[in-house]
């Protein structure tokens, strides 16, 4: 197999192109990843950010990809390469600022039994939802994330559904899937603290508790989370990168860093058009087959593709982000004083007041406010991974997803907004200083054990990564009509789900169906189709 000329040229090296290129490998064809940064991975970045501190600067956690089909297929490569995930008998909890906190295991039963001691009641509605999300609409729930949108195994998802359920049990699952998780809430679970418990996880596709589809987010992503765990890769994520380039290259593809592609090389007209190829500062890549492209839609029609339909285009500039991001590391000398000592276990906790106060903090950071009591995400990977910091030490992972992507005010009015209402290093070291103190509510004392800290705004986040749009990690909002078959969105001109205008030029990646997260569904969905050609 020639590198001078593969038949797969990827441009993008995230999971999604990653997972694409190693499976193109596997089965028999040549491929060339292209990655504009000096660093491939995308969201996946390693970085010792203090002597003896490993920590993963973006994402972290893998229950999607451990799911996912490509996993399976790559899996035995990945052993050989040395990736191994870990996992913990804890999955996720939560603390609110009163003290009053719940650490539930990996096991719905058990922690429906948990929630019961807490608020008599929910224990019961957790499993119903369990049941219902994880067995009785699983085939509808995985079937639609996990197949391409237009593809013949949806027909047949649907067909076979229809027989069973009927049109109206159709209808009632398309009812409660566009239900917000306010009202199902308020409907099912008796209690405030459970309400708190399960609302943050709407934040993890961008959305909030009053928006269309966050009952069926909510659920689905809760569900899976206390089912499956919130598994790391020991010694960094970093490594899973370092792996898949292996497998890459040991299979005859190759990976190139620092090499931006500034356009798709395209040639004839109409339904005859075709791509050829990448350019590169001037350097031309030639591809065999096909091109596929892990970027924005605004970067794939407003940049990479020239003379793009105009309806695709203005679809393409019509598509929207969602909230900004802030990730803040933290690295301690001791083990966090928890005021519920059992929290030291669990992978992921969410701080939050109330399901009330993650639905204020939403409505500020949309208006262009700085929330003042944010939801933190606190993510403890050296509860699973003790080999990322020194003995005695940890290392703190923390996450906000209710931030405004240009900043017009602060909630509290504490914080002096630049003029520009662009963020900057003084608004982001001090809104770091305000979730610091937010944690010591609930870890008294556990300032005085800080090695270091490092905050990245949401400005940060896009400089990082450019498809990253204003901060917003899931590189679009996944609301109805930017999900499932709408994701990007749908063109009568060809560009739909992973499909552009050009049929060999094919569009993978958080901003395509399925969406966010590392689960490199996409990408696998994509290598599967090229595969067969």
């Amino acid at each position: 197999m020639s590198k001078s000329k593969p038949q797969v040229i990827i441009v993008g090296s995230g999971i999604n192109s990653l997972v694409c290129a190693a499976l193109l490998a596997i089965w028999g064809k040549s491929v060339l990843v292209l990655e504009q940064n000096s660093v491939p991975g995308g969201c996946i970045r390693t970085e010792e950010l203090f002597p003896g501190y490993t920590h993963d600067v973006l994402s972290c956690w893998y229950p999607l990809f451990l799911a996912c089909p490509a996993y399976q297929v790559l899996q035995p490569e990945l052993e050989k390469a040395g990736v191994e995930f870990i996992q913990s008998d804890y999955s996720t909890g939560l603390v609110q600022p009163n003290g009053k906190a719940i650490a539930l295991t990996r096991d719905i039963l058990a922690s429906s039994q948990r929630l019961d001691e807490i608020s008599l009641g929910d224990g019961a509605a957790l499993n119903r939802m369990a049941q219902q999300i994880l067995h009785d609409d699983a085939a509808l729930n995985f079937g639609l994330l996990g197949n391409d949108p237009y593809g013949l195994e949806i027909f047949k998802l649907l067909f076979s559904e229809w027989r069973k359920r009927g049109i109206d049990g159709l209808t009632a699952f398309a009812s409660h899937s566009l239900e917000t998780f306010r009202r199902w809430s308020e409907r099912e679970l008796q209690s405030d603290f459970s309400r708190a418990l399960i609302a943050p996880w709407v934040l993890h596709t961008g959305l909030g508790p009053d928006d269309a589809s966050s009952a069926l987010i909510g659920k689905l992503t809760f569900a899976a989370v206390v089912a499956g765990g919130m598994p790391v890769v020991k010694g960094g994520s970093a490594r899973v990168v370092e792996a898949l380039r292996t497998i890459i290259e040991q299979h005859g593809g190759q990976l190139i860093t620092d090499a931006r592609v500034h356009r798709i090389i395209t040639q004839g007209q109409g339904s005859k058009r075709r791509a050829s190829g990448v350019m590169v500062a001037g350097k031309v890549y030639q591809a065999s087959e096909s091109v596929v492209c892990n970027v924005t839609p605004q970067q794939l029609y407003g940049r990479l593709l020239e003379n793009v339909p105009d309806s695709v285009w203005q679809r393409a500039r019509s598509y929207r982000y969602g909230r900004g991001c802030m990730q803040i590391h933290f690295a301690l000398n001791a083990l966090p004083p928890w005021c519920e000592p059992e929290l030291l276990h669990v992978p992921l906790i969410h701080l939050t007041e109330s399901m009330e106060q993650v639905c204020l903090s939403v409505t500020q950071a949309n208006n262009g406010y700085l929330p003042g009591h944010p939801t933190l995400g606190i993510g403890q990977p050296t509860a699973l991974d003790p080999s990322r910091a020194p003995e005695e030490g940890w290392i703190l992972w923390v996450q906000l997803q209710e931030l405004p992507t240009y900043l017009k005010g602060d909630a509290l009015g504490e914080i002096s907004i630049p003029i520009d209402g662009k963020w900057n290093e003084a608004v982001r070291e001090v809104m770091a200083d305000r979730v610091q103190a937010r944690l010591e509510t609930v870890m008294p004392g556990f300032s005085s054990s800080i090695v270091g800290r490092k905050a990245y705004s949401p400005a940060d986040l896009q400089a990082l990564n450019c498809n990253l749009v204003g901060g917003d990690p899931y590189s679009g909002i996944c609301s109805p009509d930017q999900f499932f078959w709408l994701r990007p969105f749908a063109s009568s001109q060809g560009a739909k789900a992973h499909q552009t205008p050009i049929s060999n030029v094919f569009h993978i990646g958080a901003s395509t169906h399925p969406g966010p997260g590392l689960g490199g569904t996409s990408g696998y969905l994509v290598a599967r189709q090229l595969a067969r050609r």
